[in-house]
C-alpha cells in the first residue's frame, strides 16, 4: 500500500480475487473442448483482468476501474451461450453489469485521517469477502450446471482454494491457533471429500465450511466502516435508484403480463411478456403482441400501469424512495436530484407535489377532451372512456402504446384527436417546470436559460420537422388527403417522431429522404426531466451554440449575456459521442444476427434506444435473439442518459496549477 491509513472496503479486493475464476463457468463445451474458442477467449482475458483488477483498484485506481470493466465486459461475453437463449438472463445479466460498472465508475479511495490499520486488519478483510464470495460462487456454479461445462469444476475449485488462501494467511497472521486449525482441517475434509467423491461432494462441503470460516471472524467493537442496510445501499446513489426500480418494474411487469389472465388465449412467451414490459416501463412504445387484440382488459391496465410508473419514474422515483426513508441529502444527492426533475426548488418533496400536479392534471384533461373525441367517433361510452384515459397517459408519457391495431391511422382526418395527442406528447417530453414556463416564454418575458434553450430547440425541430415530413411526402404517405389534413399529419408526425411512438400514417411506406431526416430526430428526442428519450434538446442546443461560436470565431458561447462553461460543453460532446457508440453497436448486433434489411433495423435500433416507438415493420420480423438486443437497448436507453448525466454531474478535482497548452492541427 503507499499509505497505512485506514482504507474504506479493502476487503473488495479478496472478493475479486475469489471472483476472477467465475467466469469459466459459463462457456458451453461443444464436442471437442475447445469448441467455443471466443467465449474461452473472453473468459480468460475476463479472469486476468479481475486478478490486475484486484491488485490494482487501491493502489491504481484508474488502472483498476479500466481492467474491471474489462472484466465485466469479458465475464458478459463469456455467458453469451446462456443470455442468448434466455430473456430473463439476459436482463438479469445486463443489469447486474450495467451495475458493476456503476459501482466501478462511483468507486472512491477513502482515507481517514484519524485511524491506522495494520496488516493483520487489512488481511481479515479480505478473507472475510472472500469466504463471502463463496456461496455465491455455488450457486452460480448449481445455476449453470446444465448444460454442463467442462471447465466449471476446476473454476469452482480454483475460487474455493481462493477463498482458502485469504483465510490461511489471515490466520497466520493473526497467529490464531484455532482458526489455523480450523482452516487445516476444513483442507483436509476437502482432500478427503475428493478422493472419495469426486468434485460431486465439494461444493456442498465448502458451502458449509465457508459458513463455519465467517461465523469464526471475531466481532467487531469498531467495525471497518459504518454499515448501511440493503436498502440503503441501493438507494444511496441516484444511479442505482434508477437502475434498481427500472428493472424491478419490468421483472413485475414480466411476470404480470406471464399470467393467464392477461392475455386473450391464457398464454404468452416469456420473450414477448418480457418485450413487452420492459417497452412499457421504458416508454419505449415498441410492440410484438397487438396490444388491443393479444391482452385482456387486465393486461391493458397492467400495460398502462407499467407506463405510468415508468413515466414518472424517471422524474419522482428517487424522490419518493429517499423521502420514504426519511434521510437527509447530501448536497450533491440534492443537486442531481434537482438536476432530474429539472426545477428549482430545493425542497425535493414540494417539487414531487408539483411533478404529480402537472402529471396528473395534464392527464386528466387529456382523457377527458379526448373521451369526448373518441366519443364523437363512434365508440360506446365505456370504450370512449377506457380509450381516453389509456391515450392519454400513453401520449403524455410518450409511450406511444395504442388500443388500435394501426395506431392512430384511424383517426388521421381527425385534427382535433391528433392535435390534443400531440399536446400531451410535447408537454409530456418536457420537464414540468419547463412546461409551466411555456406562457412566460411565449409572452417574452425573461426565463430561465436550461428552459429557453430546451424551448427553442423544441420549437426549431417541430417546426424543420413538418417541413420535412410534408416536403418529402406530399405524394407520398401523405398522398390521397386533403391538403389541411396533410398539414396535420405532418405536423403530429414531427411531434411523435422524436419520441412518442405514435403515427397516423404508415411509417414502413416512408421514402428514403425522409428516413434520413427521422432517424437522427428520433436520436435527438426530447427535453430533460421529462418522460422523452434520446440525448435531450438541450445537448444538442449547446452543441448547435457551440458550432455558431466557432464558425463566428468567439472564443465563448454566450447566450442571453451569460457565457456557457466549458465543461458543459465537454458533457454534451460525451453525451451525443457515448449515444452515438452504443448506437453503432446495437446496429451490428443486429445486423449480425438478423437477416433483415439494414434499412430497417437501424430505424429499429435508433427507434428502441431514443425509446422512440416507431417502427417500419421489424420488430415482428426479429428472432429471440434480436428481441433480446432490443429490450437491452430498450433499458439503455431509458436508464443510460440519465445514468451518465449523473456522473458527469459529479464534481471534479481541480488542479492547483495548468498544465502548458498544446495546438494540434485539425485539419
Amino acid at each position: 500500500m503507499r499509505s497505512r491509513a485506514y482504507i474504506s472496503r479493502i476487503g473488495v479486493e479478496g472478493a475479486l480475487m475469489v471472483l476472477s475464476p467465475l467466469p469459466f463457468l459459463f462457456p458451453i463445451a461443444g464436442p471437442g473442448l475447445f469448441d467455443n474458442k471466443w467465449q474461452l477467449s473472453a473468459a480468460s482475458i475476463s479472469t486476468v483482468a479481475c486478478l490486475v483488477c484486484a491488485f490494482t483498484l487501491f493502489r491504481k485506481p484508474g488502472a483498476g476501474k479500466f481492467f474491471g470493466i474489462i472484466a465485466a465486459a469479458g465475464s458478459y461475453a463469456s455467458g453469451w451461450s446462456y443470455i442468448r437463449n434466455n430473456p430473463f438472463i439476459a436482463l438479469s445479466a445486463t443489469v447486474l453489469v450495467i451495475g458493476v460498472l456503476i459501482s466501478i465508475a462511483d468507486f472512491r479511495v477513502h482515507f481517514k485521517r484519524d485511524r491506522k490499520s495494520d496488516h493483520a486488519s487489512r488481511c481479515e478483510q479480505r478473507a472475510w469477502w472472500g469466504a463471502l464470495m463463496v456461496p455465491l460462487v455455488i450457486v452460480a456454479h448449481l445455476l449453470t450446471e446444465n448444460p454442463k461445462t467442462f471447465f466449471s469444476p476446476f473454476a469452482v475449485a480454483a475460487s474455493i482454494l481462493t477463498a482458502f488462501i485469504l483465510y490461511v494467511h489471515w490466520a497466520f497472521e493473526k497467529r490464531s491457533k484455532v482458526r489455523s486449525l480450523l482452516a487445516v482441517t476444513g483442507f483436509f475434509l476437502i482432500v478427503v471429500s475428493y478422493l472419495l467423491n469426486g468434485f460431486t461432494g465439494m461444493p456442498s462441503l465448502a458451502l458449509l465450511l465457508s459458513l463455519a470460516a465467517l461465523l469464526s471472524f471475531p466481532k467487531q467493537k469498531e467495525p471497518f466502516e459504518k454499515k448501511e442496510h440493503w436498502w440503503e445501499i441501493l438507494l444511496s446513489h441516484p444511479a442505482r435508484i434508477l437502475l434498481t426500480t427500472f428493472s424491478g418494474l419490468c421483472v413485475a411487469g414480466t411476470f404480470l403480463l406471464s399470467l393467464p389472465v392477461s392475455t386473450q388465449d391464457a398464454s404468452i412467451k416469456l420473450i414477448d411478456a418480457s418485450f413487452t414490459s420492459v417497452s412499457a416501463v421504458c416508454v419505449t412504445g415498441l410492440i410484438v403482441l397487438d396490444t388491443p387484440n393479444d391482452f385482456t382488459a387486465f393486461g391493458q391496465f397492467c400495460i398502462l400501469l407499467l407506463i405510468q410508473l415508468g413515466g414518472l419514474g424517471i422524474m419522482s422515483i428517487t424522490t419518493v424512495a429517499l423521502h420514504a426513508m426519511g434521510r437527509r441529502m447530501s448536497l450533491k444527492q440534492e443537486r442531481l436530484l434537482t438536476s432530474m426533475t429539472n426545477t428549482d426548488h430545493k425542497d425535493l418533496v414540494h417539487s414531487l407535489k408539483t411533478i404529480l400536479k402537472f402529471t396528473f392534471i395534464a392527464e386528466g384533461v387529456g382523457t377527458v377532451v379526448l373521451f369526448f373525441l373518441f366519443h364523437a367517433e363512434g365508440d360506446t361510452v365505456g370504450m370512449a372512456a377506457w380509450r381516453g384515459v389509456f391515450t392519454a397517459i400513453s401520449a403524455f408519457c410518450n409511450a406511444g402504446f395504442a388500443l388500435q391495431s394501426d395506431s392512430l391511422i384511424p383517426y388521421q382526418t381527425n385534427a382535433l384527436i391528433l392535435h390534443a395527442v400531440a399536446a400531451l406528447i410535447i408537454f409530456g417530453g418536457m420537464a414540468p417546470a419547463t412546461s409551466l414556463l411555456v406562457p412566460k416564454w411565449i409572452s417574452r418575458k425573461p426565463t430561465p436559460i436550461p428552459a429557453r434553450i430546451a424551448l427553442v430547440t423544441t420549437v426549431i425541430l417541430l417546426v424543420s420537422g413538418t417541413f420535412f415530413m410534408a416536403a418529402f411526402e406530399w405524394d407520398g404517405i401523405f398522398s390521397g388527403l386533403p391538403v389541411a389534413d396533410k398539414i396535420h399529419n405532418a405536423w403530429f408526425q414531427s411531434v411523435t417522431l422524436r419520441t412518442a411512438g405514435f403515427n397516423s400514417v404508415d411509417i414502413a411506406a416512408i421514402m428514403s429522404p425522409t428516413f434520413l431526416i427521422m432517424v437522427p430526430f428520433m436520436f435527438i428526442g426530447g427535453s430533460p426531466g421529462g418522460t422523452a428519450g434520446g440525448v435531450k434538446t438541450t445537448t444538442i442546443g449547446i452543441l448547435a451554440m457551440t458550432f455558431w461560436a466557432n464558425i463566428t470565431n468567439r472564443n465563448d458561447v454566450v447566450t442571453q449575456n451569460r457565457r456557457v462553461h466549458s465543461s458543459t460543453v465537454y458533457r454534451a460532446i460525451t453525451i451525443v459521442v457515448s449515444g452515438m457508440a452504443v448506437w453503432f453497436l446495437v446496429v451490428l448486433m443486429l445486423q449480425v444476427t438478423q437477416q433483415i434489411s439494414a434499412r430497417n433495423l437501424i430505424f429499429e435500433a435508433t427507434s428502441a434506444l431514443g425509446t422512440v416507438g416507431l417502427s417500419t415493420g421489424a420488430t415482428s420480423l426479429l428472432d429471440e435473439i434480436g428481441k433480446i438486443i432490443i429490450i437491452i437497448a430498450m433499458f439503455a436507453g431509458r436508464v443510460g442518459p440519465m445514468t451518465l448525466f449523473m456522473f458527469l454531474s459529479e464534481e471534479k478535482s481541480v488542479f492547483a496549477s495548468r498544465c502548458p497548452e498544446e495546438k494540434i492541427s485539425l485539419t
